[in-house]
């Protein structure tokens, strides 16, 4: 399940890495130029809790980039959630939500991509049929890698987009 480059590789999350997967949750947290950052707190809210909280549970899949070195660059993470539960790009209780995040020396250098289409073909082996996300508009370079991948908009949460592709 490893993909290398000369400068990553992409490889399955495991429980080691459950520190740095809430690290990319709070760096998922888009902040538009000229607003306030986040405090990371936010992360103690039951909204945003839900994404990684007893993270390892059946549904729950994610793959995370690093250095040949083990240096981690970043993560993509998938999660089902039950209709009484909703995430913010919830569109159905077989659908998983997708959840992406770089350190932001490892954006722009094709990462994510890379992350993203390691995520999806975890995903269809798996037999998954499709996944959903949610991604602020405003945040016009996630936007363009999800429109890439196959995901369309299909609905509003508040201010942020809901996606949703076919696998």
């Amino acid at each position: 399940m490893e993909r290398l480059s000369t400068e990553y590789r992409i490889r399955a999350a495991e429980e080691k890495d459950i520190p740095f997967l809430w690290d990319m949750l709070f760096e998922s947290l888009y902040v538009k130029k000229d607003e306030k950052p986040f405090e990371r707190s936010i992360l103690e809210e039951p909204f945003m809790r839900k994404y990684m909280e007893g993270w390892g549970r059946e549904g729950d899949f994610g793959v995370i980039a690093e250095t040949p070195e083990g240096v981690p660059l970043g993560s993509a993470t998938a999660r089902i959630f039950p209709e009484s539960d909703r995430g913010y790009g919830y569109v159905a209780p077989d659908v998983p939500e997708l959840g992406m995040a770089l350190t932001e020396a490892s954006r722009g250098k094709g990462i994510g991509s890379a992350l993203m289409s390691h995520l999806l073909d975890g995903l269809r082996a798996q037999g998954v049929k499709r996944a959903s996300l949610s991604v602020d508009p405003d945040n016009a370079a996630a936007v363009k890698l999800y429109r890439r991948f196959g995901f369309q908009e299909v609905g509003w949460e508040g201010t942020s987009m809901t996606m949703v592709a076919d696998l």
